[in-house]
């Protein structure tokens, strides 16, 4: 049996292996069905091709004919239901059903004649040739980039096929050529079955790439063995040339490979080597950028150039809340704000991990609904709902930015509306590592403004050393000037306006040093003792403090979540920062009105949005009825000495945040013009061992260990600022 005989033998079984395993990988349907009509015909060709060199029965020659002219037929047909118009007749289906019946007449009459072969050839190639064409045509007209790329694909896939047994053909009509073809032949055609199986083209493109790669690469290396071994060796020294030709194939073989790659690459897959390029670049520029508003430019800009976009938009966690906030975009107008609670499902799928394909969601949607998976099909919904909210954009890739620690820092979402199903997996992975870098970007310029702070909060820090000692010491002597001028015992006393001016240097030193002591406050070192906390004591006791300081009109009520866990905080600064919360409150309102303090467990998943660990966090919010915050003075609430009191330090909600921070939580903010303001604490639960605040309100407070102080701490500033207390006469 020659080397012809056993290849078709062995193709011919793989035909048949490939027919049946795609009717037994799924429910059949109509590209399925004629694919393995297809498979079966070239299979059982083969199969006669290996009978006929066995036995050289004219009976397997006629079998062979036979079968060649049916294998047009199947083709066509599958090529019909790939992309069906279903109101359009296929006037070349006609045309080859008329030319079937002659053509089989004059097989099974004179197949040996060399016209009859001849016209036999010209009908398979000619007719497949036309159906490829007619199939790239119908593609380019779908709407779905999907089926573009798949047709685009399987065009490939055909004419390759198609050139491949293009050869056997020749042999058919007595041109003695090497069977490779029937080999490559049957791999394109498990190619072809893996491009109907795989709907969604999820790893199609790689396969392919790497079926090229290794194609070309065993031909290099057949290449090379065959001038070793054959040519220059014989049969005394072949294994001396075959060691030969191995070392060559070591030596080449890494840079083939990549050539091979690279050529690949850039012939079939331009859009996604374009992508890749963009996305190249705009990381190795990120590794150089501090800024988030150079960040936002940078990847905006390359995503547009690449043109594999119509539209792209980053979100950023809002400082002050939970939500999101557009920053840098193009194309379509994106939804100014996001609020994470609506968004929540969108959330918990990007804490998953991996980009959000939303087409491919609702796919999968519709095929839970058809499979009776109502379950998965209700979470799919529930996260199509959600997109909702991300207006234009909800078609497209939704990518989460995510920390060092795996909190939810924003997102990036990338959309193409010029055709539907725009990206593949393979895609939304190069933008995931796009999405990686940003998040890089953000954790290194939070990293940068702390190194700022620490460096802002050492000078200022300095400048409170010098302040105790050059400014609290004149104060001192003023003030107690001018308590003795108000008070002058047995001599003269002060006339009206002089008592006037006296109590005016007393009011205004009174402030000075407030002024000095906030200051200090703002550039004193941590000297909090963290410990698990009843939030609800804690706030008891403060409303308690406040209530016998506050105005008639002014009411302050609570609402406290009964069984709340235990925070881990310093019972002291939390309630410094209360004390600094609800004053703020009552100023906003004119010292009129009704001040509202409410304890909760928060709701947010901490494992999505968070860098805390999983468990309850637990937040204190005090709303007021005033007129509102501005959206200006919004964004500049917690710089430390922006004020906007006549006779403010600018200080009190910026050491506010810096106790919170230190506990491990934070302040947000939500206001609405005219509609009040409400701050928010978050800390995060110390429930030790699972207990519970009971309902008596003590306060269990067990040490915890002590934060690292600021770098900024001076450790002269205590000693200094003892030293010269304001004296009092």
């Amino acid at each position: 049996m020659d080397l012809r005989t056993r290849t078709s033998l062995f193709c011919g079984v793989l035909g048949l292996a490939i027919a049946v395993s795609i009717l037994l990988r799924g429910r059949p349907n109509r590209p399925r069905l004629f694919f393995a009509a297809l498979a079966f015909d070239m299979g059982l060709w083969y199969l006669a091709q290996w009978l006929y060199h066995s036995g050289r029965s004219d009976l397997w020659a006629r079998w062979t004919a036979v079968l060649a002219v049916f294998l047009p037929q199947f083709a066509l047909h599958l090529f019909e239901a790939i992309v069906p118009e279903p109101n359009r007749r296929s006037m070349l289906l006609r045309a080859a059903g008329i030319l079937v019946v002659p053509m089989l007449v004059l097989v099974l009459m004179e197949h040996t004649h060399l016209l009859v072969r001849g016209l036999v050839f010209l009908y398979v190639f000619g007719l497949i040739a036309a159906g490829l064409y007619r199939l790239a045509r119908r593609g380019e007209r779908s709407g779905s980039r999907a089926v573009q790329r798949r047709v685009r694909f399987l065009v490939l896939i055909g004419a390759l096929a198609t050139a491949f047994s293009l050869a056997d053909f020749l042999w058919f009509i007595g041109a003695p050529l090497p069977p490779v073809s029937a080999v490559l032949s049957i791999v394109f055609l498990f190619v072809l079955s893996e491009s109907l199986t795989r709907e969604r083209l999820v790893d199609l493109y790689d396969i392919l790439g790497q079926l090229l790669v290794s194609t070309a690469l065993a031909f290099a290396m057949g290449g090379i063995f065959y001038v070793f071994v054959v040519l220059l060796g014989g049969f005394d020294n072949s294994y001396l040339g075959a060691i030969l030709a191995a070392i060559v194939i070591l030596l080449l073989f890494e840079p083939l490979r990549s050539k091979a790659e690279d050529y690949t690459h850039k012939v079939f897959f331009r859009e996604r080597v374009d992508l890749e390029r963009a996305v190249a670049k705009a990381r190795g520029v990120l590794l150089h950028t501090l800024q988030v508003s150079e960040m936002q430019q940078i990847v905006i800009s390359a995503l547009e150039e690449s043109r594999r976009a119509t539209g792209a938009a980053i979100y950023l966690r809002d400082p002050l809340g939970s939500d999101f906030i557009v920053g840098a975009g193009f194309g379509p107008v994106a939804p100014a704000r996001i609020e994470l609670a609506a968004a929540h499902p969108l959330a918990e799928r990007l804490n998953q991990g991996g980009a959000i394909l939303l087409e491919d969601v609702a796919h999968q949607a519709l095929e839970h609904r058809r499979s009776g998976r109502t379950r998965e099909a209700e979470v799919d919904e529930r996260l199509l709902s959600s997109a909702q909210l991300l207006g234009p954009f909800r078609t497209g890739v939704c990518l989460g930015i995510w920390g060092e620690k795996r909190d939810l820092l924003g997102l990036l979402l990338v959309v193409d509306d010029r055709v539907r199903d725009a990206f593949s997996s393979d895609e939304g992975v190069l933008l995931e590592s796009l999405a990686v870098q940003v998040g890089v970007v953000i954790d290194n310029s939070r990293q940068y403004r702390r190194m700022q702070e620490r460096d802002r909060l050492a000078a200022l820090g300095q400048m409170a050393a010098g302040l105790a000692h050059e400014v609290k010491n004149p104060l001192g002597a003023i003030k107690g000037a001018a308590q003795l001028l108000s008070d002058p015992g047995d001599h003269a006393q002060l006339g009206a306006v002089e008592q006037e001016f006296v109590g005016i240097i007393l009011e205004e030193v009174e402030r000075l040093d407030r002024v000095v002591g906030s200051v200090l406050d703002y550039a004193r070192p941590s000297k909090g003792e963290l410990g698990a906390v009843d939030l609800n004591a804690v706030v008891r006791r403060t409303v308690t403090v406040l209530a016998s300081d506050r105005a008639e009109d002014c009411e302050i009520l609570t609402d406290l979540s009964e069984r709340l866990p235990f925070v881990r905080a310093d019972a002291e600064q939390l309630r410094q920062v209360l004390i600094n919360l609800v004053k703020n409150a009552v100023q906003a309102m004119g010292g009129r009105g009704t001040v509202r303090v409410r304890t909760a467990i928060h709701a947010e998943p901490a494992t999505a949005l968070t860098s805390a660990p999983s468990g309850d966090w637990v937040e204190v919010s005090v709303r007021d009825g005033g007129p509102g915050i501005a959206p200006q003075v919004l964004k500049n609430l917690f710089v430390p000495f922006f004020t906007t009191k006549d006779r403010g330090t600018g200080l009190g909600l910026a050491i506010s945040q810096r106790m919170v921070e230190e506990m491990g939580g934070r302040i947000e903010v939500a206001s609405h013009l005219g509609d009040g303001a409400t701050f928010t604490v978050l800390l995060p639960s110390g429930e030790p061992h699972g207990l519970r605040a009971g309902a008596s309100g003590e306060v269990e407070h067990r040490a915890g260990p002590t934060p690292a102080a600021p770098e900024a701490a001076i450790p002269s500033l205590k000693a200094a600022e003892e030293a010269v207390a304001v004296r009092t006469i």
